[in-house]
């Protein structure tokens, strides 16, 4: 894959996560992707309706999300995403109460790709400081 394929894929991808699309993100995922939240209390998991769970939790506790590339770094079929995540946190995001509070924080993807050009495994770190100074649970 070129760098301008896998642009177009990852956009897609977090065009349905600001959308809160559960079926269109996991359409971009292959079958048997492998994902990996780092921290998160179910640890990785294989198979698109393994992940499904993840996304459904994450679509309740964040919204009106905004995703905003920082830079990306790309090698052959992957590529390492630096980005900023914007909105709002009506839940529980990652065990923290939200109260729907705004809500700004980087993430870091590493994502392999298929031969289909599917995310084949993704791997995301989230800020989790600067989303517990943002959310104090006074």
């Amino acid at each position: 894959m070129d760098r301008a394929e896998m642009d177009r894929r990852m956009d897609e991808h977090f065009g349905f996560e600001a959308r809160d699309d559960v079926a269109g993100v996991l359409s971009t995922l292959a079958p048997d992707v492998t994902h990996d939240i780092v921290g998160w209390p179910a640890g990785p998991t294989h198979g698109r309706d393994k992940a499904r769970a993840f996304y459904e939790a994450l679509f309740a506790d964040l919204a009106d999300g905004r995703v905003a590339c920082e830079r990306r770094l790309y090698g052959e079929n992957f590529l390492v995403d630096e980005s900023t995540w914007e909105g709002r946190a009506p839940g529980r995001p990652f065990g923290i109460e939200g109260r729907n509070r705004p809500l700004k924080f980087r993430l870091l993807h590493v994502v392999e790709f298929s031969p289909r050009g599917e995310l084949q495994r993704e791997a995301v770190w989230v800020d989790l400081a600067a989303i517990l100074r943002q959310l104090p649970q006074d």
